[in-house]
């Protein structure tokens, strides 16, 4: 296993905290999307991008890289920030977000942007496509793994399950799964819209290794994917307790900010309070 030393540690949370300013700044600029969604996961992905996944944005198509399929398809301007940060496009794009003849929609689309490896915004189906790249690193004998965020509401879908099913089916210990359980939905709380508890045990049920973290804590979410490569013989699952709107406090868990953007004065709020976070983790170093 692969312990994050503190050297480590900082850098990721230290992108956590610039995917988060990026996306508020994407947003505030293109008047639409989804704020709370984008914000919740960011820990997620900082640790798979800059922590654990094996890419190259030189090689975005390099045949033997690790895969992420957003299947939350509209926390979009989290993965552009995350590919930007990486290099796989010049930052500058990002303030291109949701216009006419950006690379950049309000969805991500795997033809028009380097480092998209899945064309989702349809609820349900990107956890279909990871089954897929995952057995076909079987079959082709590769070693590479894939990773796949799922939202809390989007696991009602049932075809959710049925790529579940496959992937316990097919053996698939190469893939890997994260649940963003931050309990609101576009229609509100999802316990109250269509619950979809028990999440673990459902998984459990259907063959998948099951671990539950809370998907802020850095050292959580490292140790869970050590014990998803060390698994053998069945996919595994991360069902990470998270807080929509995560880093800006006027946004944390409020319903109304699923699929809303900030103003230019909510803009400056919510990066000024994020700032303030990057500050204090300086001054601790």
């Amino acid at each position: 296993m692969r312990e994050i030393n503190e050297k480590s540690l900082s850098i990721v949370k230290e992108k956590a905290l610039i995917m988060r300013r990026e996306v508020i700044k994407m947003l505030g600029e293109a008047g639409s999307g989804h704020t709370g969604g984008s914000l919740s996961p960011a820990d997620i992905v900082s640790c798979l991008y800059f922590w654990e996944m094996n890419i190259d944005a030189e090689r975005p198509d390099w045949e033997n890289r690790d895969r992420f399929v957003l299947s939350k398809g509209h926390a979009a301007p989290l993965l552009y920030a995350a590919l930007a940060e990486k290099g796989f496009f010049p930052r500058e794009w990002l303030s291109t977000l949701r216009k006419i003849g950006s690379p950049l929609q309000g969805h991500p689309d795997m033809r028009k942007l380097p480092g998209v490896e899945a064309s989702t915004g349809s609820l349900g189906q990107g956890i279909s496509w990871a089954v897929g790249m995952a057995l076909a690193g079987k079959i082709d004998k590769r070693d590479y793994r894939v990773y796949v965020l799922l939202g809390d509401g989007e696991i009602q879908e049932g075809m959710v399950w049925e790529a579940v099913m496959a992937a316990a089916h097919y053996k698939l210990d190469n893939l890997m799964a994260f649940v963003d359980y931050n309990g609101l939905q576009i229609d509100g709380k999802i316990k109250e819209v269509m619950s979809p508890e028990p999440i673990a045990d459902k998984f459990r049920a259907f063959g998948w290794e099951v671990l539950q973290i809370d998907g802020h804590d850095y050292q959580q979410i490292i140790a869970s994917l050590n014990i998803g490569r060390e698994v053998k013989g069945r996919p595994t699952v991360a069902v990470a307790r998270t807080v929509k709107g995560k880093g800006c406090s006027f946004i944390e868990n409020q319903v109304d900010w699923h699929g809303r953007a900030p103003n230019k004065e909510e803009v400056e709020k919510a990066l000024a309070e994020l700032q303030a976070e990057q500050d204090a983790a300086e001054i601790k170093r």
